[in-house]
């Protein structure tokens, strides 16, 4: 699918694409962070019409919502393409020195080279998360790196 990028001066960036049933549509980044949706009615593409606007927070959600199926799908396939890159999953057992911790105490990175790119807690999958995430027991957490940066995961997690 092709992608353009419009840059609007002032007010942020804009993406348009034709989907798969050809509406054209396109997303507006504003520059303070909320999103609009809007699509080109076929009579006159110059005409614009808004469909919904999400605050930042709101984009977030459906990001997380809409990435979630395929985030281990993106990394099996990142690992395929750079040899000696592996992904992981490592659980946060009961137990753990880290259950109720933040993942920046692991020092996991520091330690190891690999990176927690996602915590899974449940249903809820939180992507790209800060050292400020809190960690819970049942927490599964994915982690690329070498296959031995992620067996030093499970250690340092495991205590």
């Amino acid at each position: 699918m092709d992608v353009t990028e419009v840059l609007l001066p002032g007010v942020g960036l804009r993406y348009e694409f034709t989907t798969a049933d050809g509406q054209w549509i396109g997303v507006v980044a504003r520059r303070l962070g909320d999103f609009e949706f809007v699509a080109y009615p076929d009579a006159d593409p110059d005409e614009v019409r808004v469909l919904f606007r999400l605050t930042a927070e709101e984009a977030e959600a459906v990001i997380e919502i809409l990435g979630a199926p395929r985030i281990a799908e993106r990394f099996a396939d990142l690992t395929r393409e750079v040899p000696g890159l592996s992904s992981g999953q490592v659980e946060v057992t009961a137990g753990s020195p880290f259950d109720g911790r933040t993942l920046g105490e692991t020092r996991a990175r520091t330690r190891t080279g690999a990176s927690i790119v996602a915590v899974v807690r449940g249903e809820d999958v939180i992507a790209s998360p800060l050292p400020s995430q809190s960690l819970r027991a049942g927490d599964i957490l994915v982690v690329i790196g070498t296959q031995q940066g992620i067996t030093g995961v499970e250690h340092i997690l495991a205590g």
